[in-house]
């Protein structure tokens, strides 16, 4: 039962440290104190989501992407706002790092439109990421319980019966 308690306190002390190493981020802090940033990332992420509504409804996504301009709009939308937040935070101050954070805004533009692409051009991504979101769909086989009604010498095949009223 110790050693329970003790990995509790080590997993408490690791989000502790990790809360810690984030609010002294100045990453973290632009995000908090720019107005500009906030909305430049709720842009991207809204403009990206619309973009993957449309090619997630789309019966071709692969043609819907060379094709739909609403599309294109939303992706360019969400790439300039990811660029702008990108500028935005390679001009944060430093925090004292001798590290340079210059490609954080290219890394996200190149990750969302590498995840659009690959949803775009595989339907086998693309059904697997509508399984997580919506769940699986039931898979349907219909399989006859009843006989063909006389197997004479038409070899099975029977023609319905005329009827009158």
């Amino acid at each position: 039962m110790a050693s329970k308690k003790k990995k509790a306190a080590a997993a408490a002390g690791g989000a502790a440290g990790a809360a810690k190493a984030a609010r002294n981020s100045p990453y973290v802090q632009e995000i908090v104190d720019n107005d500009d940033l906030r909305d430049n990332i709720q842009q991207a992420y809204e403009s990206a989501r619309d973009a993957y509504d449309r090619i997630a409804t789309a019966k071709k996504p692969g043609k819907a992407v060379f094709d739909d301009k609403k599309l294109q709009k939303d992706l360019k939308l969400a790439a300039e706002s990811i660029k702008e937040a990108g500028f935005t935070l390679r001009d944060a101050p430093s925090g004292g790092s001798t590290k340079s954070g210059g490609g954080l805004g290219r890394k996200l533009l190149l990750v969302v439109v590498a995840a659009g692409l690959a949803l775009a051009l595989s339907e086998d991504l693309r059904k697997k990421v509508l399984d997580t979101l919506f769940g699986a769909e039931e898979e349907f086989e219909y399989t006859s319980t009843s006989t063909p009604a006389g197997g004479g010498a038409s070899g099975g095949v029977t023609t319905p019966a005329a009827t009158t009223t």
